[in-house]
């Protein structure tokens, strides 16, 4: 089955299409694959990046694989690469060397990137801003990401649901100064406000696998009281499902996770988890580089978006594939 071709989500997943120019238009279509295909494409046997935060993840390996996919279809070299703001110039150096036609990349911080990203820019290097948010001296970047805060807010009301009587929740991600973790993180709040849930905190792993599954270990002891946990970010539902299951805890404490790790789905559909929202990161890998081309070459449409939203799926034990 193609990477796009997941039945599941088919129909389930909208796309918003933003524009370049001043007035607000939708994308003429509501699913991602029938929104403008670029008018061009790169040369056959051109370099492409996808330059992201990190690359141990289930949600890192479909980004990726999206990107891989477009690549072989269209006969492009992919140069991946992860890590902090530093590794990433790096990257994108290397990509400036390789005469790439251009890179998407996902960072925590890109005002720190932006010596690099102007470097690359002035090289001719088309940039694409993946899942990040864009700094105001950054404001033309062109942008594929989820809405955040639309996530929160579903898992907050997520959390409501499987907790009509309230609870103490504790949450988890990897960068807590993150603009995607704080949108995430103030749509759940904005979400189980007045409903007798208290997201007590948010203990950040700064992507350390191990410090995320000692975080939850270290809750479990010190905070018996604790009803309900939330995984910000994709790996954080796996890693509360590890130290649940080593506690005996598992399915003693309702959770609400991101992103359709395997771990994470199998825990909703046998009902360990109560939901997690589901972003389909491989659309984003695939996506940001058909903005990349379309941004060098145009699109079907006429009209230059230059920004595509992804909306998310709730994912319960009712619809879990």
């Amino acid at each position: 089955m193609s990477i796009r071709g997941i039945a599941w989500f088919v129909g389930l997943l909208l796309l918003v299409c933003t524009p370049a120019l001043a007035d607000d238009k939708p994308c003429p279509k509501p699913i991602l694959s029938e929104c403008p295909k670029p008018a061009g494409m790169p040369n056959e046997g051109s370099t492409i990046g996808l330059i992201l935060n990190e690359n141990a993840s289930a949600y890192a390996a479909a980004l990726i694989a999206g990107a891989t996919e477009f690549a072989d279809e269209h006969k492009l070299q992919l140069k991946p690469a992860a890590g902090n703001a530093a590794v990433q110039a790096q990257a994108i150096d290397d990509l400036i060397t390789a005469q790439a036609f251009g890179f998407a990349v996902q960072s925590a911080d890109l005002e720190a990137l932006k010596p690099a990203i102007d470097k690359a820019r002035g090289a001719g290097l088309t940039v694409i801003s993946l899942d990040s948010a864009v700094p105001d001296d950054l404001s033309e970047l062109p942008r594929i990401a989820i809405d955040d805060n639309l996530d929160g807010l579903q898992a907050g009301e997520a959390m409501v649901k499987a907790l009509p009587n309230g609870g103490k929740c504790m949450g988890f991600v990897g960068f807590s100064s993150a603009t995607n973790a704080r949108q995430r993180i103030d749509g759940f709040k904005q979400a189980v406000d007045g409903k007798g849930i208290d997201l007590v905190d948010v203990l950040s792993d700064d992507v350390d696998f191990t410090r995320a599954r000692t975080n939850v270990d270290d809750v479990l002891v010190a905070n018996p009281d604790i009803t309900c946990m939330v995984g910000f970010y994709s790996y954080n539902a796996p890693k509360i499902h590890e130290a649940l299951q080593a506690a005996g805890k598992l399915g003693q404490i309702t959770v609400v996770g991101f992103d359709d790790d395997p771990v994470t789905l199998s825990a909703v559909k046998d009902g360990s988890f109560a939901s997690t929202i589901v972003q389909q990161p491989s659309q984003l890998g695939y996506w940001s580089m058909m903005l990349m081309a379309s941004q060098r070459f145009g699109d079907t449409s006429g009209t230059m978006f230059n920004e595509l939203i992804l909306h998310p799926l709730v994912v319960n034990k009712e619809n879990a594939p």
